[in-house]
């Protein structure tokens, strides 16, 4: 999962950062409300994780800009301010939930999870595509109960593609969604093509059927 972490304490926004991508989570930051404004006009994140204080501006004016621009995305408030104006007028705006600091980074963790699996998961942590089991919690993959030795890149492939499951995503999303803004300025993709095999290989061992269709020319498709 991708998230946009908008903070301009550049301590804690590096402390938030070192925490989630040790939990597999891919990670960018912005110190400002200009900053966080041209990313999202520019790359797509699952979660932002918004300071109400912001040096050039107030969080509440990228939570405007998200709702203008129809930016499809989860917000989580940090801020220092326990007001409960400030909580209302976030949630009101469009924010999905609301920390105040200091937080500890496990309770982070487990909001994002928990927002993770209230909007896209139906509320599970277990994510089945007819023989295919995800376990979010476990980061474990299993194809007619066989457990598959997948790596967390391929975990994270395969629950992308079952999440969107029917939508055609080019190799350029994929790449972005499991690697980072920086694959923006790469040449080519060919690498998420071996990923993308050696996940059909693996399925294939394991009996399960090939659900990834290639759209040539466009990228791929998960279709059940």
């Amino acid at each position: 999962m991708k998230i946009l972490i908008v903070e301009d304490n550049s301590a804690l926004s590096a402390s938030v950062r070192d925490y989630l991508e040790a939990e597999h989570f891919i990670c960018t930051c912005a110190f400002g409300v200009d900053e966080a404004r041209e990313k999202l006009s520019v790359f797509t994140y699952d979660f932002i994780l918004l300071d109400i204080m912001l040096p050039d501006g107030d969080g509440l004016e990228v939570l405007r800009f998200i709702k203008t621009e129809k930016i499809v995305s989860h917000v989580l408030i940090i801020s220092a301010r326990d007001a409960l104006d400030d909580k209302i007028n976030g949630l009101e705006g469009g924010a999905d939930d609301y920390i105040t600091k200091p937080f500890h980074l496990p309770e982070l963790h487990a909001r994002l999870r928990a927002m993770y699996r209230r909007n896209s998961l139906q509320g599970s942590h277990i994510v089945t595509a007819n023989e295919i089991e995800l376990n979010t919690n476990t980061i474990e993959a299993r194809v007619n109960s066989f457990l598959l030795d997948i790596t967390p890149k391929e975990f994270d492939l395969l629950l992308y593609f079952i999440v969107n499951k029917d939508r055609v995503l080019s190799r350029q999303a994929i790449a972005t969604h499991l690697w980072g803004d920086y694959t923006d300025n790469l040449a080519n993709f060919d690498f998420i093509y071996q990923h993308i095999k050696n996940l059909r290989k693996k399925i294939a061992a394991a009996n399960g059927n090939d659900y990834i269709e290639t759209v040539y020319g466009l990228g791929y498709r998960f279709k059940l």
